[in-house]
């Protein structure tokens, strides 16, 4: 029985894992269908996040279920608390590569990025999928200094968000208030994806020590991935 029950908390990680590779894909396929007006991929990513949502549901059940049944204790009870954290944190970032190929749909069939900012949106985007990927890597390993690696990566991501608003408050900014509004919330949208990956790497820091890292500016993990998903129209 308690073999049985280990394996099902192992097939809880592999799931978080398989979630994160989904949401990856999502977020590389939203910025191809944002930067090449590709409205059928840009639909495709908005239909994909209810399958995300629909795999999150399931995992929060399994989990729901060994907590009833099994009464879990110490790292057991940490794995399943982590898991349940990781959920959200993963379906928010499905919806933030939704809303990225909701704004792609919104100027379509314009492009909705000025060739000027073509650069600085794919390397967000690129980013933003690696970290992704490296918060399933962290996943499965358990590793945690790859874990503590990701929040370097997301110095990355403040530079190249620092960049785009150094380009859309530039006094000769020929694109106008519409525009500069898509460029903000895409680059929010970006930096919430690098945020919510570098939580979920601090959850497994939690699964593996017992311990709370500490997060930049003296907060404890978790204690900003309960943050509100931007939506479209820009609030928190």
């Amino acid at each position: 029985m308690r073999d049985t029950y280990h394996e099902q908390l192992d097939d809880i990680l592999a799931e978080l894992e398989r979630m994160t590779r989904t949401v990856s894909t999502a977020v590389r396929r939203s910025t191809s269908a944002l930067l090449e007006a590709d409205i059928r991929m840009a639909e495709e990513v908005i239909a994909s996040d209810i399958q995300l949502d629909a795999a999150g549901e399931g995992v929060e059940e399994k989990v729901f279920e060994l907590m009833a049944r099994q009464s879990p204790v110490a790292n057991e009870l940490r794995m399943l608390v982590a898991a349940l954290r990781m959920v959200a944190d993963l379906e928010r970032m499905g919806d933030l590569a939704a809303h990225v190929s909701k704004i792609a749909r919104l100027r379509y069939p314009s492009p909705a990025i000025p060739d000027e900012l073509h650069d600085v949106i794919q390397e967000m985007g690129t980013v933003a999928g690696k970290m992704v990927d490296a918060a399933g890597d962290v996943i499965k390993s358990r590793d945690v200094e790859a874990a503590s690696r990701l929040e370097s990566t997301d110095d990355q991501m403040d530079k190249l968000r620092t960049n785009q608003f150094r380009l859309m408050m530039d006094d000769d900014w020929p694109h106008g208030v519409e525009v500069a509004v898509d460029i903000a919330l895409l680059g929010r949208y970006y930096e919430r994806i690098s945020d919510h990956a570098v939580s979920m790497a601090r959850r497994v820091v939690y699964l593996v020590t017992g311990e709370l890292p500490v997060a930049i500016g003296g907060t404890a993990a978790g204690s900003g991935a309960g943050a509100s998903t931007p939506n479209p129209n820009g609030t928190n």
